[in-house]
């Protein structure tokens, strides 16, 4: 038995919009056995834009019952039913959101017929609704109307099943095959061929247009928790029905993957990766002389005209290392910018300080303390190899840094040799540096995780 659904709502993404239409026919394989709708009441004013493709305005709604009002009848309709939508997955997450705001659990099999549609009637223009209608001769009377469009979802569901020769909806209902959470327009051999490896991949439309590019240390998994909605963050909504390939690049490590996602979306500017076309955050250790010729650090965000002596991708990593910086060389914490006490730092009342936040260490002896760790600042810019994991048993990854600017990287054959920076460029290859990378190797040069750091 099936329960073949539309729904309306307020907007495209389930985590940010309400449902306000709920249609459902009850199907038992060769007609419809009854049918259900209502309006729903979201909570909220209906954008202009949506009722001019609905029809469905505020005042429709105003004396709808909310979800939470029906959410046991809807339930009772669809209980112990194989779930059938059109883009399957954009219905789903919007009942399984409001389900969950009016504390049921629903779980059910599901059944994407834009995901039938394109093997069992391959090689359409499209595979929209109204286009799947018009080329079944199906009329749609009340077009972007839940039950105007769950009724031809439903025609168009029963020519499928008269016309699955290779049983292609029998296996897309097993529980695990994992059909109704893919994009519609994404082919599920494409999906299964992807590798439990590090990597950079690549999402790309109907155009062969690259419109998103992601990083992971396991790239199936990844992606898995992009379409099954795992992934919170990420507007799923919009850019999975123009998802129609996936590629991929092997990069055997973390950090290789995050250098390479950086520089593709600088390179190809995907539509749908905004984190990195906003301007970086960075903060930096600045210097300067008080009024009583102590020279003092501070760590702040830098910004447009400022001049840092070392910058980081955020204040807890500036912070960390200038912890570091007053270890290291004996410096005060509160000349050094982490500690606003008045009076004597707290270092000072446990011997680690030795008094220049009073005056009691003089200004000769403690400056030349603090241009020595200054100084050090720069001999992290050294040259060095950070040596990670390769894409495959016998590979070991490479990036190179010279003088403290990150060079290129790339992968050479274990039983090879780095034995001085020269010999190492041949295995790279180079790369235009950005910000971004810069503060990647950077974090992994000053913490190396899960990598080999040589200096050369």
């Amino acid at each position: 038995m099936y329960a073949i659904v539309d729904i309306e709502t307020t907007g495209g993404y389930a985590q940010h919009h309400r449902v306000t239409e709920v249609a459902i026919y009850h199907f038992d394989g060769s007609r419809i056995t009854d049918k259900f709708s209502t309006l729903i009441n979201p909570g909220r004013a209906i954008p202009n834009f949506i009722t001019g493709l609905t029809g469905i305005t505020t005042a429709m709604v105003e004396e709808a019952p909310t979800f939470e009002d029906v959410a046991e009848e809807i339930y009772e309709w669809l209980k112990d039913r194989v779930f059938v939508a059109h883009n399957a997955h954009f219905d789903h997450s919007f009942l399984k959101r409001e389900f969950e705001l009016a504390g049921i659990q629903w779980q059910t099999k599901k059944l994407c017929t834009v995901r039938l549609s394109r093997k069992i009637v391959p090689g359409l223009d499209s595979y929209s609704l109204g286009a799947l209608a018009e080329s079944f001769g199906i009329k749609i009377p009340n077009r972007h109307r839940a039950l105007g469009d769950a009724h031809a979802t439903a025609k168009i569901f029963d020519i499928l099943l008269k016309r699955d020769q290779q049983g292609v909806i029998a296996k897309s209902i097993k529980r695990n095959s994992g059909e109704a959470t893919l994009p519609s327009n994404l082919d599920k051999a494409d999906y299964d061929k992807l590798p439990n490896k590090a990597g950079v991949y690549y999402f790309l439309d109907a155009k062969g247009t690259v419109i998103y590019v992601g990083k992971a240390i396991n790239i199936k998994k990844r992606i898995t928790s992009h379409f099954s909605g795992e992934a919170k963050e990420w507007n799923r909504s919009n850019i999975r029905n123009e998802i129609c390939n996936i590629m991929y690049e092997l990069t055997g490590n973390e950090l290789i993957a995050l250098i390479l996602e950086s520089q593709e979306i600088r390179r190809l500017w995907p539509k749908y990766n905004l984190a990195q076309k906003f301007k970086v955050e960075e903060w930096g250790v600045f210097d300067y002389e008080d009024r009583n010729g102590y020279l003092r650090f501070s760590v702040n965000a830098v910004s447009r005209g400022t001049k840092p002596l070392i910058t980081f991708p955020s204040k807890g990593e500036a912070w960390n290392f200038m912890w570091e910086k007053v270890k290291e060389y004996d410096l005060c914490p509160k000349l050094s910018g982490l500690q606003v006490a008045k009076g004597l730092c707290f270092s000072h009342q446990t011997g680690a300080c030795r008094g220049a936040c009073q005056g009691v260490e003089k200004t000769k002896k403690y400056n030349k303390k603090v241009q020595q760790a200054i100084d050090s600042f720069f001999e992290s810019g050294s040259s060095a190899a950070i040596i990670g994991q390769g894409r495959e048993d016998g590979e070991r990854s490479l990036v190179l840094v010279e003088k403290g600017n990150y060079l290129g990287f790339g992968f050479y054959d274990h039983q090879e040799k780095i034995s001085d920076f020269e010999s190492a460029k041949n295995f790279i290859r180079l790369s235009k540096d950005n910000r971004v990378v810069q503060h990647l190797v950077n974090s992994y040069l000053i913490n190396p995780k899960g990598v080999e750091v040589v200096q050369f």
